[in-house]
């Protein structure tokens, strides 16, 4: 998205100790967490991960997730803060890729809460990734000189989620995007004939089309056509664990011009958005496939930009687990408002 998303309503101020309720809503699982901010780095006391097809509307999974944890020794929450991918359009959050309607005044009165807010997922993420320690990480293309700047957090999840979080003087400033609805474009004669392939049913193929679980899914199917074979009904995971073990050949190509394509995407936000100070990759289906990454042509297609090469060698690329990121970062946001 463009801006955060975001809404407000009356009557914040609440007592002290009281937590906040902080959740980060993607088109697979809800992560939800009780977020002590008395004082000091906002602090996860308790932690849930919900599958979100598993339950009618968000409203259910808050109130399971409070049933179960709401009175562990804590004050009743009353603000929540909840990251979610799509537009805030009046009472509604726009997201194709949800279960389900997300209506924020039922949330609100289901909870009881005094104050919700909302923000973009990824602008979540980017507000995290500013404490990440180096232990947390894991380096996809190193450099030994890195540049200073603006870093981009993208992730291949149920979408393409980004988001640049850029470095000033008196706080953190987060761009929004909607990387992941802008037109894939491609670089390789097999690219080219896989999005020949795509634009068939439609005038617009967006990145996260493919470059996600659900577009690892639509590379394999592709790729089956276009070699003449029968591509199996695989979910991602499925996908991805055949092409690491090798068991399926049709597998292991999808995976690899995955990586190869994600990185030469990547590799152009980077120099649309100036992100100079380095990309954290977050979460979806990229923990499960490192060590795959790692040899794949990800680090080669990402600095292959003709004469910005030498720009791009400078940018480190890292790898960090999604986790409570999305939760740490709804609540710092939400801190920084007040």
């Amino acid at each position: 998205m463009a801006e955060a998303a975001r809404q407000e309503f009356a009557n914040p101020s609440v007592a002290g100790d009281a937590p906040l309720i902080a959740a980060d809503v993607g088109g697979t699982y809800a992560r939800i967490g009780l977020v002590n901010i008395g004082s000091g780095a906002p602090q996860v006391s308790t932690f849930e991960r919900y599958r979100c097809s598993d339950f009618s509307d968000l409203s259910s999974i808050f109130q399971r997730f409070l049933g179960d944890h709401g009175s562990d020794g804590h004050a009743r929450a009353r603000r929540g803060a909840i990251a979610i991918a799509g537009y805030v359009l009046d009472d509604a959050i726009i997201n194709n890729n949800l279960p389900w309607r997300v209506s924020l005044s039922q949330i609100r009165r289901a909870l009881d809460l005094d104050d919700l807010q909302v923000i973009n997922d990824f602008t979540a993420i980017a507000y995290a990734t500013n404490s990440v320690a180096a232990r947390d990480v894991t380096p996809i293309a190193a450099t030994s000189a890195p540049l200073e700047g603006p870093v981009l957090v993208v992730g291949p999840g149920t979408g393409l989620g980004a988001a640049v979080r850029i470095p000033t003087a008196r706080s953190t400033v987060i761009l929004s995007t909607e990387a992941g609805q802008s037109a894939l474009t491609a670089s390789t004669d097999l690219e080219i004939e896989i999005l020949r392939m795509l634009l068939r049913d439609t005038t617009h193929v967006p990145v996260e089309h493919v470059l996600s679980g659900p577009g690892l899914a639509n590379l394999y199917a592709v790729l089956g056509t276009l070699r003449g074979m029968q591509a199996r009904s695989l979910t991602p995971r499925e996908i991805a664990e055949s092409a690491i073990d090798g068991s399926d050949a049709l597998a292991v190509e999808a995976l690899h011009v995955f990586c190869g394509w994600l990185g030469s995407v990547v590799g152009n936000l980077v120099l649309v958005y100036g992100a100079q100070g380095g990309v954290h990759l977050a979460g979806g289906i990229l923990p499960q496939i490192t060590d795959f990454l790692l040899r794949s042509d990800f680090a080669a297609r990402f600095r292959d930009k003709g004469q910005m090469r030498d720009v791009l060698e400078r940018v480190p690329v890292h790898l960090i687990e999604h986790g409570q990121l999305g939760v740490i970062g709804a609540a710092q946001w939400y801190l920084e408002q007040q």
